[in-house]
């Protein structure tokens, strides 16, 4: 598998493309929960695929390549890529999962996307594994995907390259007291701990959809009021988390910060940091972060914010 670093994409693969839809790749037709039991008795359907299925069923929607990743740090991923993807083929054909790619102007996305079908989730009970998927999960919109799909790839990167990682939530779920509203962190969260002592990282995963100035703005509100009400113990962060958004490029950040301020949902208590999906890519994640500062001129600038918490 090609190494993060080595990546040479100009575009993220998980930016909004225009005319963009969503394209069925999976497999039609029925198959029974005996057929499938019967593979599994065999030995066609084994451990391996379990584990798989638990890692699409936390993560909703998934790429191979995150999946190997994540498999790879577990260790128990396949000699190759190859491999995973012969038993996700598997897994397609017996409709235990399904499988989709992006399709636009510009051709086929160079990725599949991959997650749970029915008998999926049936299999995953069988083992008393909690799952929540209904059918109507997979029929999220493009943005909606691609945003799991950014913070999943943020999630990894800080998996795989920061020593002082320490645990992650997919979806963590934030509790707007004053509106009364719980709303989810579309990148999801991570906390790292160094000598006793973490820090919580939250992950807002930004794309140029439709309208995406105007729900940005509808999502600040939402984090607005959680972070001006802010006690310790609150949607289960015993310190204040850090606000990170992750946009689609570089000029995407300045877009996003600049669609905040003139909205006036800046937050008080935090400096508001931003990443790209490709800044996740760097060998090390300690200047991956950068934030918008006001100069001597009373303009903003960026500033690259170096954390050593973030040294590999």
């Amino acid at each position: 598998m090609v190494k993060d670093n080595e990546i040479k994409a100009e575009v993220s693969p998980f930016a909004i493309r225009e005319g963009e839809i969503k394209t069925f790749d999976g497999k039609d037709g029925y198959v029974s929960m005996n057929q499938i039991i019967h593979k599994i008795n065999i030995g066609h359907i084994t451990d391996i695929h379990f584990d798989i299925l638990e890692l699409v069923n936390k993560f909703e929607f998934i790429t191979s390549r995150q999946l190997f990743q994540l498999l790879e740090i577990n260790g128990k991923a396949p000699a190759s890529q190859d491999k995973l993807n012969n038993k996700l083929e598997q897994l397609v054909k017996s409709k235990i999962l399904t499988r989709y790619y992006f399709k636009s102007e510009e051709g086929k996305g160079i990725y599949r996307i991959y997650c749970l079908e029915k008998m999926g989730k049936y299999l995953l009970n069988s083992k008393e594994i909690e799952c929540k998927w209904q059918p109507t999960d997979n029929t999220k919109p493009v943005a909606m995907i691609k945003k799991r799909l950014a913070g999943n790839q943020t999630i990894i990167a800080y998996l795989r390259k920061v020593k002082a990682f320490d645990e992650y939530t997919v979806k963590p779920t934030i509790t707007a007291k004053t509106l009364g509203k719980t709303f989810k962190a579309t990148g999801g969260s991570i906390k790292l701990t160094k000598n006793k002592k973490s820090i919580c990282f939250l992950f807002e995963s930004v794309r140029r959809e439709e309208d995406w100035e105007k729900k940005l703005v509808e999502k600040m509100r939402l984090y607005k009021d959680f972070y001006d009400n802010f006690v310790p113990g609150d949607s289960g962060f015993n310190t204040i988390p850090q606000l990170i958004f992750i946009c689609e490029d570089e000029r995407h950040t300045a877009e996003t910060f600049k669609t905040i301020v003139t909205n006036q949902v800046e937050i008080d208590k935090i400096n508001l940091y931003f990443t790209t999906d490709l800044r996740q890519n760097k060998e090390s994640l300690k200047d991956t972060l950068l934030e918008f500062k006001l100069d001597e001129n009373n303009k903003y600038k960026v500033i690259n914010v170096e954390l050593k918490l973030l040294e590999d």
